[in-house]
């Protein structure tokens, strides 16, 4: 993008994490901020963070997987705003059980937030990016989007999808004044671990190890973030963010089949 002042961005699962830090991000950069999210408490936290900057944001509780709310939203943020030059499609869960515990239901939530939420984004704000002279799609993917992993069925199946559909979809939107970013994070210490559903033997501490993980060993969010509008700032179409994100990029390339005979070894020598 070549200008970030006085656009109108759109963030997805805005209430903490990647989504408040990209905020904050675009915010310093000058963009005024329309937030989504189901936790309203966080939401207003994120807006007050964008307002310390001199822009302005409103909030709008939604859920993505839901046609309905985000078609409202969409409208809403037309009428608030006037216009979308942003759209960073962020909101994100992730179900910690293996394929033959995981219930249909848990498997539904995954897709319907994950892949059913960047469809219902795009869809729904891209007439209004389209009208922008300078806009970015911003897609979450994840690591897990470039290489498979066990108790991450549903998490894998969309971010791969998610990551397939970005570059589609930029493919279509080449010649147009809206690119789309891929991004494929590694660990980043968010809230995914808190509110992710966990399955299988001893759930509880399965969430209390992976918890410990994310606090202790992962990127601040706001490094994600910083690196996420700079690559917009360079009109890249696809992000790589911490180390293990770039050597899982590497090996899959070289070694296709290497990492998960890899990763299959550990799982078996885990369980």
């Amino acid at each position: 993008m070549r200008r970030f002042t006085d656009r109108v961005a759109v963030v997805t699962g805005a209430a903490s994490g990647i989504g408040r830090a990209v905020a904050e991000a675009l915010a310093a950069k000058g963009c005024h901020l329309a937030l989504a999210d189901i936790d309203e408490v966080g939401l207003s936290e994120t807006a007050r963070s964008v307002e310390t900057h001199g822009r302005r944001a409103t909030t709008h509780r939604v859920d993505v997987s839901d046609r309905a709310q985000m078609e409202s939203f969409a409208a809403a943020v037309e009428v608030a705003h006037g216009r979308v030059d942003v759209l960073v499609n962020n909101a994100g869960v992730t179900v910690a059980a293996t394929f033959e515990d995981q219930s249909l239901d848990d498997f539904a939530w995954v897709v319907g937030i994950n892949l059913w939420g960047v469809v219902h984004g795009c869809k729904l704000f891209l007439p209004l990016l389209l009208r922008s002279d300078d806009a970015y799609v911003v897609n979450l993917s994840s690591m897990f989007g470039l290489l498979g992993m066990p108790r991450q069925t549903s998490y894998c199946a969309t971010k791969f999808a998610v990551r397939g559909f970005s570059e589609s979809l930029a493919i279509e939107l080449a010649g147009t004044p809206v690119r789309v970013l891929s991004v494929h994070p590694g660990g980043v210490r968010t809230n995914i671990a808190k509110a992710a559903r966990y399955g299988g033997v001893e759930p509880d501490q399965a969430r209390e190890r992976t918890i410990r993980f994310f606090e202790r060993r992962t990127m601040l969010p706001a490094e994600a973030a910083a690196r996420i509008v700079d690559a917009m700032a360079r009109n890249a179409e696809r992000l790589l963010i911490t180390p293990e994100a770039h050597v899982a990029d590497v090996l899959k390339r070289i070694y296709p089949t290497v990492p998960s005979r890899f990763i299959a070894w550990v799982h078996r020598k885990l369980i």
